[in-house]
Parts: C-alpha cells; sequence; structure tokens
C-alpha cells in the first residue's frame, strides 16, 4: 500500500530526495499527508533540514538510513520531511516552538506534532538513542494519556502565536529625534576589534549589519565605526570563511577569526557580500574588495548559475574523500605535503601568505587557508614587489582550483528560490555600478527576465521555487520583498520603466493579499496559502533583511516614483512599529536603521533626463551615495519624477527633495556637490 512506503522519490526538492531511500516512510508536507495523520489519529514526526545542512546529513546516516529507528517511526508515526527553503513559513513556527520549548533552535529542526500539527515536542540533532527512547516515551504519552499533550499543545501554540507578534504604534514619532548616535555606542560594545564582526563565535557575516554601518559611518564622519568596517570586511576576506581558490564564501565560520567555516555556500551570503563589497570598493577604492567581487560573481557564474540564468540555492558543506566518505571541508582543505608537491618553489611564499602554519592548521593535518598581512607587507618580507606577488598568487590560485577540481565535488542544490535570486540579481546591479562591467549587467538583465517570464504572473502573484521547468509554491512574502527591490535598483542602471512598473504591480498585489490593515504590516504568506496554525509577521532582521524591512524601504522609494500616499504612510507606520523593539535589539533591525536614516538626513531625488541620461547615470552610479535615488530617460516619460523635465538636445540632471529641485545643472560634478557631502575617504 502506497501510506507503507517512502513518498518523497515525486518531489524536486534536492533536500527531499536526499531522503528518498531511507527506510522511513516519509512524505512531503501537503493536505493529503495532514488528512492522513487526522484520519488515522497519528502523531506526526515533522524533520526540517536544507540540503546543505552537515549535520542533518549526519543524523540521517546515524538514524533515518537506520532500519530499527526507521521500524519505530514507522510503526507508530507519520513522518514528514520538510525542505526549511522551500517552506520557510512552516520552518518557521516550528522554529519558534522549539526555541519556547528549548531555549534553542537550529537544523535540523525535529518536531512530533498532534495529528493537527501542533507541536508537543522538538529538538535539533539527535543521536540514535536518544531519538528512538524520546519517540516511545512519546508514543506511550499519547496512548495513556493524551490528554496531557492536547494541555501542553495548547499552551505551546499560544506561546508560538505570540512570538511574532507585532502592535500597531499609535504614538506621535519623530524620527529626526530619534537616538541613533547611543544605540550605535551600545552596539559597539559588542562589536571584535580585533578580528572584527562581534565578539563571539560562532561568526556569522551579517551583511546588512555593515551596510548600515557603513553608510551611518561615512554620513557622520566616523572614522574608527569606518575603521572597524574596514577590518571586520578585510578579516573576513582574508579568513578561511572566504574561498581564496575558487571564490564565495561560505556560512558562517566557528571561531572568532574567521578561520574554520562551516563550508555550506549559500546564495544568499554570497548575493549579499557582493552588494556590500561593492559598496565599501566604491567608498573606498580598496583593491581587496573588488577581487573578491571579481572572484565571488566568477564562483556564481560557474557553479551557481542555469542556462536559463536563474541561480541555484547552495553547495552542500560535505564531500567525497578519497576513500568515499563523506567529510565536512573535504574538497576544500589541504595537506603540508600536497601544497609542497605542488607549488614546488613558491611554498615558502605562499606558506607566509596564507599561514600553512600552527596559525591556519585545521584538524587531522589539514589546512585552511588564512591571511593575516596585506601584499605589502608580503612583498616586504620576500623582498619582491607586488605586482609580481599578484602574479605569483594567480598562478597559485589557477594550480590549486585545478588540482582539488580532481576531487569529488560538494553536491549543488539545484532548486532555484524567488528570494535568494532576487538577492543575486541585486548583488550583479550593485556591482556593475561600482565596476561598470557590462558582462554583471547582462547577467542581471538574464535574470529578471527568467523571474518575469518563469515566476511572476499577470496578476503579480509570485512563485517561490522553480525545479526542472515547474514552479509549484505560492510566493512568500520575501519573494516579493527581494525581488521588487531588485528591479527598483535594476530600474537604476537601466532607466527602463518596465522594472518600476512590474514593482508596482507587485506590490499592489501584497498590498491586497499580505496586508494587514490594523497593524499596517505585511503577513509573510498570502491571504491564498493554506491555513498554518498561526500567520506570522516577519519583522526582525537576520542574516537576511526581515521581508518587512525590505518591504519597507521599497514603499519608500516606491512612494516617490509614484508620488503614492499610501505607500509613504505606510512605510512610515511600519516603521514606528518596531522603534520600541530597534532601541534594545540593533543588532536585528540594521535594514529597519537604514530606513530610519532616510528621514533622519537628507534624502535626494537625483532625476536624469535627456539623450545623455544613461551615461551621466554611470557616472553617478559609480559613487557611493546611499542617500539618494535615482530617476531618468532619455526621452519624454509619463513617471512622476520625470514629467515635463524633457528637453530636446539638453540633458539636465535635477537634484531634489520630496520633488522639490534644485535648478538643474548638466555636470555630474555639480550634482554630486549639491547632494550631502561625503567627505571621509579612508583606505586600506
Amino acid at each position: 500500500m502506497e501510506q507503507h512506503k517512502n513518498l518523497l522519490h515525486t518531489e524536486t526538492s534536492p533536500y527531499l530526495l536526499q531522503h528518498a531511500g531511507n527506510p522511513v516512510y516519509w512524505q512531503a508536507w501537503n493536505q493529503k499527508t495532514l488528512a492522513k495523520a487526522k484520519a488515522e489519529n497519528k502523531l506526526m514526526i515533522v524533520s526540517i533540514g536544507y540540503a546543505a545542512c552537515h549535520w542533518c546529513h549526519v543524523m540521517e546516516h546515524e538514524s533515518f538510513e537506520d532500519q530499527e529507528v526507521a521500524n519505530v517511526m514507522n510503526q507508530d508515526y507519520i513522518s514528514v520531511k520538510v525542505d526549511r527553503e522551500e517552506r520557510p513559513d512552516i520552518d518557521q513556527i516550528y522554529i519558534n516552538a522549539v526555541q519556547l520549548m528549548t531555549g534553542g533552535a537550529g537544523w535540523p529542526l525535529n518536531v512530533v506534532t498532534l495529528p493537527d500539527g501542533r507541536p508537543v515536542w522538538g529538538g535539533t540533532y539527535f543521536k540514535k538513542e536518544q531519538w528512538i527512547d524520546a519517540l516511545q516515551q512519546i508514543q506511550q504519552v499519547y496512548n495513556e494519556s493524551p490528554e496531557k499533550l492536547e494541555e501542553y499543545a495548547k499552551r505551546l501554540e499560544d506561546g508560538v502565536k505570540s512570538m511574532d507578534g507585532i502592535q500597531l504604534n499609535t504614538e506621535k514619532s519623530d524620527f529626526s529625534n530619534f537616538d541613533t548616535t547611543s544605540l550605535i555606542e551600545k552596539w559597539s560594545r559588542n562589536f571584535d576589534h580585533q578580528f572584527g564582526g562581534y565578539k563571539q563565535a560562532p561568526k556569522f557575516m551579517m551583511p546588512n549589519n555593515y551596510e548600515f554601518l557603513l553608510r551611518y559611518g561615512v554620513q557622520h564622519n566616523d572614522k574608527t565605526l569606518l575603521e572597524y568596517v574596514e577590518k571586520t570586511l578585510t578579516l573576513m576576506a582574508y579568513g578561511g570563511i572566504y574561498d581564496a581558490v575558487g571564490g564565495g564564501f561560505s556560512r558562517y565560520s566557528v571561531d572568532q577569526k574567521w578561520h574554520i567555516p562551516h563550508f555550506e555556500k549559500m546564495l544568499y551570503d554570497n548575493a549579499q557580500l557582493v552588494s556590500l563589497y561593492s559598496n565599501a570598493y566604491a567608498q573606498t577604492q580598496n583593491p581587496l574588495y573588488k577581487e573578491v567581487v571579481e572572484e565571488t560573481l566568477q564562483f556564481v557564474s560557474e557553479t551557481l548559475t542555469s542556462d536559463e540564468g536563474a541561480f541555484y540555492s547552495s553547495l552542500d558543506a560535505d564531500s567525497k574523500t578519497a576513500s568515499g566518505k563523506l567529510k565536512e571541508g573535504a574538497y576544500y582543505v589541504y595537506t603540508k605535503k600536497e601544497l609542497q608537491e605542488l607549488l614546488k618553489g613558491d611554498f615558502e611564499i605562499f606558506k607566509s601568505y596564507y599561514n600553512v602554519n600552527d596559525f591556519g592548521k585545521w584538524e587531522d593535518g589539514n589546512y585552511v587557508l588564512i591571511r593575516n598581512k596585506s601584499n605589502a607587507q608580503i612583498s616586504e618580507e620576500f623582498s619582491i614587489s607586488e605586482e609580481t606577488l599578484q602574479k605569483k598568487k594567480k598562478d597559485w590560485k589557477q594550480t590549486l582550483f585545478t588540482y582539488r577540481n580532481k576531487r569529488s565535488k560538494p553536491r549543488l542544490d539545484d532548486k532555484t528560490l524567488t528570494s535568494w535570486n532576487g538577492l543575486m540579481l541585486k548583488g550583479y546591479v550593485d556591482a556593475y555600478k561600482t565596476f561598470q562591467k557590462k558582462e554583471y549587467l547582462d547577467v542581471a538583465l538574464q535574470n529578471a527576465h527568467f523571474i518575469k517570464k518563469r515566476q511572476l504572473q499577470n496578476n503579480g502573484a509570485l512563485f517561490h521555487n522553480y525545479k526542472n521547468g515547474k514552479s509549484t509554491i505560492n510566493g512568500y512574502l520575501e519573494d516579493y520583498a527581494a525581488v521588487i527591490e531588485a528591479f527598483i535598483a535594476l530600474y537604476q542602471v537601466t532607466l527602463d520603466e518596465e522594472w518600476l512598473h512590474s514593482s508596482k504591480q507587485m506590490i499592489d498585489y501584497v498590498f491586497q493579499y499580505f496586508h494587514d490593515e490594523e497593524k499596517q504590516m505585511f503577513y509573510f504568506t498570502s491571504s491564498k496559502d493554506e491555513k498554518l496554525m498561526t500567520r506570522l509577521f516577519e519583522y526582525r532582521d537576520n542574516v537576511i533583511p526581515a521581508s518587512n524591512s525590505i518591504m519597507a524601504k521599497n514603499l519608500f522609494k516606491l512612494s516617490r516614483y509614484y508620488n503614492d500616499e499610501r505607500y509613504k504612510t505606510t512605510a512610515k507606520q511600519m516603521l514606528k512599529n518596531v522603534l520600541a523593539e530597534l532601541s534594545s535589539y540593533p543588532i536585528g533591525f540594521s535594514n529597519w536603521l537604514e530606513l530610519l536614516t532616510n528621514y533622519q538626513s537628507k534624502f535626494y531625488e537625483v532625476v536624469i533626463v535627456g539623450e545623455n541620461a544613461l551615461e551621466k547615470t554611470k557616472k553617478l552610479n559609480k559613487k557611493y551615495l546611499p542617500n539618494k535615488l535615482l530617476a531618468g530617460s532619455t526621452k519624454e516619460s509619463d513617471l512622476f519624477l520625470l514629467q515635463n523635465r524633457f528637453v530636446k538636445d539638453e540633458t539636465f540632471i535635477y537634484v531634489c527633495i520630496d520633488n522639490t529641485c534644485k535648478m538643474p545643472v548638466s555636470e555630474i560634478k555639480k550634482a554630486i556637490k549639491t547632494i550631502k557631502k561625503i567627505k571621509i575617504k579612508w583606505t586600506n
């Protein structure tokens, strides 16, 4: 019978397909599975993870591939596998539940629920005996005293519903008087001034934190803050968390010095870091940042990009060793002997450059490449020019890249997620703005057209996923937020109003199906979606900014492009709603702080109209000017900011605040002088 087998072989998610051969009778989360649990009055096991998750693989090998474990699960439970990246709505509910139950959560996430999906027990990774013992005990309670589980489920449900609740702030708020200075001072107590980042391990990169701190430091001429941001970006790029051979960043480091990564590479990290390093280069001209962007985009192009121009999700942390055993980081590390044989006469310089010593040693005689010296220091140490060093470095990378490509490669999660594609699309746009490489714009446009063709429907609705020519899951707020932000950015480099109008169509759809009129925030799920235990608001920024914070920034910009009062008042109210919590936890609200900064200092609309508008747009975009949005056209336009501004045979630049403009000028330099001065120039 169908119920007595593993049903994951029909799924498209690489994570679910990894479990299709398990002896556990896994089923996917769908209405049929949920109805089956209710009809048979069975507890469910909801096990959540993702394809690049190392500890998910460990638990699979130890427990889910084990027949003894499978027998326990198959006898009493309906077992459901969920890809957290495909179903972030389900994941967040059970993450919240496990946090309430245990004080922490992560992946793999394993939860036991009542037949209706309400959780009663959960945790993360379990050893085989722990897992069996827990399941047997819970089943015994369910058989003998089901009312106890029902009572606990009700209390837990109430707790989960309150976790991401947010209230309408009806008090008057003067954004200009908000004490951001004290907030930064409090925040800075956690800064690690030795290695960058925060005083903790593991260390996540949190790119949006540094986007805000970079902007704040520049606009307030705060040299100490800018030095901290520079140190963080430099040491992340020096660290083992950055793939010195193949480009791209891993998800986080397990230590304080950014040395040993958790080796999976996620699209969303690399997307945001490309934007961050591009913006930092525009401000500093630090050649290291340019190198990071170029190499990371090369990695994305070669490894995470489909023929259709879509971006794949991730590379696994694990890969096979020479003996065929899956091991974390096996693809990326080297022994001293390997390096000596490969690099021959250059080994001594390489050894110093990448610390083939106690500083760079990992485990089992392996080294993870890490720098702690600049090119200038190495050049002086070995009495060679920086040009010679750069040539050697290029040769080293090619030698090691060719060598490691003979190894078994990490598994690829080749599903496409619309939200992450939006982030990567914006990464390419930001790189194009700074470096003006046409190939970056070409990739951005190809991806944008993919999204419009495959993921954006005629009514403004988005799909969340794409695999093998099919899109099956309705978009979440994160999809709309990221794509709208990327399309607005794309408009600002192409001046093609198609991208603005698509953004407006999507945002109007979001108002219709995601908006809560009472709280003036947006739900994570559409009102058209299946009803889960609760409907959440995602508003705290994390490794990826919250969908509500991105959406508020989108509304701020679109209100200016379309002179739309609803967009304008909604963005302000959303920011008001989070001010109290923002004050106590700035790390989790850095994208909201970016929006707040728009209200606290002058924010400019720069309008360029005339036959040379694109050329002047390119010059303006190369400058780091975070307190502006750009509109432009090479011809007459009905767009609000462009109306009645086209003059034949002239190209004029208007610098405006709330559409009140200075006299038009013809030169970019004069326009930039009108914008608030950015005086600091900090370099490596």
